[in-house]
Order: structure tokens, then sequence, then C-alpha cells
């Protein structure tokens, strides 16, 4: 279920999104529809739905993605939940606020690649782990890209 979850998120319902509107709005700009479908999706409704998990089941995250089971954990993991909460609401509040596109972009490429990368460093990782990293690392990257494409754009 997580694994469909974030493949959902991460990669299928942003590329549709994109895809779709491209095909039906008249001269969509590709990098801000990208930009748009990922924030949305990959950092807003991810986030939204990470933070509630965390705050709602912290034995989750504690032990299926850090192999943490000292419920002394929990507290922690529900910090870090609000955390993804307000990240993911910032994400997806720029579905109806374009503005705040970049900003969510970059606070979400920031926080995935930090994220990805501190998976990264784990000397063992189990399933759950290498899915976080590898989503964490993949939707930074295109949050990267895109970020630089918008201030190419700008600078021209």
């Amino acid at each position: 279920m997580y694994f469909a979850t974030v493949l959902l998120l991460m990669l299928v319902l942003p590329i549709v999104s994109v895809v779709s509107e491209a095909v039906f709005a008249a001269n969509a700009d590709l990098f801000f529809l990208v930009g748009k479908w990922f924030v949305f999706w990959g950092v807003g409704l991810r986030l939204l739905l990470a933070g509630l998990k965390q705050v709602a089941q912290p034995s989750f995250t504690a032990e299926k993605i850090f192999g943490v089971t000292d419920e002394k954990a929990f507290p922690l993991v529900q910090e870090i939940g609000f955390g993804n909460l307000s990240i993911g609401l910032l994400g997806a509040a720029s579905l109806f606020q374009p503005n705040w596109v970049v900003p969510a972009a970059l606070v979400g490429c920031i926080f995935f690649g930090l994220a990805g990368l501190k998976h990264l460093t784990q000397p063992s990782r189990n399933r759950s782990e290498t899915i976080a990293m590898l989503s964490d690392i993949g939707i930074s990257a295109v949050l990267a890209i895109y970020l630089v494409a918008r201030a190419l754009t700008f600078a021209a």
C-alpha cells in the first residue's frame, strides 16, 4: 500500500495531470505545468497525507521507515508530521494560488533532497526506507529542474 501511494502521488498523478492540462489548455507552459502538478501532488498531497499519518499513527513512520520501536520516539515523529502538514498545506494551496508554486517547489526541493540524502547515507535500509529514498531524490530532482528552468526564464 505504501509503495502504491508513493508511486501515485510522486509520479503517476503528476504526469497524468501535466499531460491532461497540456492537451486541453491552449498555450500551456510545460514548465509551469510540471511545477504546478508535481508541487500539488508530490509536495502538497504527499506531505499532507504523510503528516496526517505521522500525527495520528506515529508508530508507522518510526517502525516501518526508521526501524525504531521505542514509543519515546513517537512524539518526535508527530513533530515531523506537523512540519510535513505545514509544507503539504503550502503545496496543496499552490493549486489555488499560482504564485505560491515556486516557493512551495523550493521548500519541497530542499526538504526532499535532504531527506533523500539522509536515507542514502543509511548503511542498511529496509524496503520502505528505500522507497522513501528513491521517491525523495526523484521529486527533489524534478523540482530542482523546474526551479532552474523558472529562474532561467525570468533571467532572460
